[in-house]
């Protein structure tokens, strides 16, 4: 046994803030999986999907914990940094989605409900709190871009893109008009682009753009989404409440939960929503450049350094 090496297993994924947050999560997520198979039971699409978020949420956070205790991570060929990041990111906004969905899922038993909404909440925090312990500071030199501001808000407006993705699919009418079905083409292609940046950096291939630097390629992205969601968030609009191609109001016989005004609402909304994310998104990629490791120096290969200008 090599001795000289030091200890086989991370202690600080155990002795640290960060340790302790994603102890957290794993036990709020265990006691929410096994509270809603037990009693509190779920049915219904929206109760698979909560269970199905829950396990999934579960299951990353568990193999998170486990290649960061063993030090497995090193082994992959992705940048360690902005994938955790990225999950807890996620998580999040999922947690939030999910205690809203949760009392309307089919939970039969009262006490348990409660009990799943509280344990959801705490996950949810702490999930927040280790994209928090991983943010970097002002003038600081970190690795990871999904950790920054613009990675952060990549993450979210992916989460908002979905929330349309399943409001068009709500029977939202979007096949009625050309200017509506080239709207459902910018949320595609703004959704493909945004996953697209977040795969190069979680996969380290930012070198793979060969025209420009990668934080260049982040902005020009940026921008055309800004540009596109602009249009989006002017033309959806107009094509569904003017009183030439739909009706401003909503329609006295239209059916809660399946009425496709509601779903036209939702798709308006949440396209301004994201055209502000992506706005912000563009105003602090202003500020954030990528730093190369220098061959002179002893760093982990392949890892990309971030660095904000004050």
């Amino acid at each position: 046994m090599d001795l000289q090496g030091g200890p086989y297993l991370n202690r600080s994924a155990l002795c640290s803030s960060l340790g302790a947050a994603r102890l957290c999560q794993l036990v709020m997520g265990c006691a929410v999986v096994a509270m809603v198979t037990h009693g509190a039971g779920y049915s219904g699409p929206h109760g698979a999907f909560c269970m199905a978020a829950w396990c999934c949420c579960f299951a990353a956070t568990t193999l998170v914990f486990f290649l960061d205790a063993t030090r497995l991570h090193s082994c992959l060929r992705v940048s360690w940094e902005n994938l955790t990041v990225t999950c807890a990111a996620c998580a999040g906004p999922g947690g939030e989605e999910l205690l809203v969905q949760c009392p309307y899922a089919g939970c039969e038993v009262r006490d348990y409900r409660i009990a799943v909404t509280v344990c959801s909440i705490l996950g949810t925090l702490a999930y927040g709190a280790e994209v928090v312990l991983c943010r970097p500071r002002p003038g600081q030199i970190v690795v990871g871009y999904m950790a920054t501001v613009p990675g952060l808000l990549k993450v979210v407006q992916a989460f908002v893109a979905c929330i349309i993705f399943g409001a068009l699919a709500n029977g939202s009418q979007y096949s009625q008009y050309a200017a509506t079905i080239y709207c459902v083409v910018v949320y595609s292609v703004c959704f493909a682009l945004t996953v697209l940046l977040v795969g190069m950096t979680v996969c380290k291939r930012t070198k793979t753009v060969s025209c420009m630097p990668f934080d260049r390629f982040v902005v020009v992205c940026t921008l055309l989404e800004v540009l596109l969601y602009l249009s989006a968030s002017v033309v959806w609009p107009v094509f569904c409440f003017d009183t030439k191609y739909g009706s401003p109001w909503r329609p006295s016989w239209c059916p809660r939960g399946k009425c496709p005004w509601d779903s036209k609402v939702v798709v308006a909304v949440f396209s301004c929503v994201n055209f502000g994310l992506y706005l912000a998104d563009l105003i602090y990629s202003q500020r954030t450049r990528f730093q190369h490791p220098r061959p002179d120096r002893p760093s982990q290969a392949g890892i990309i350094s971030l660095c904000f200008r004050l």
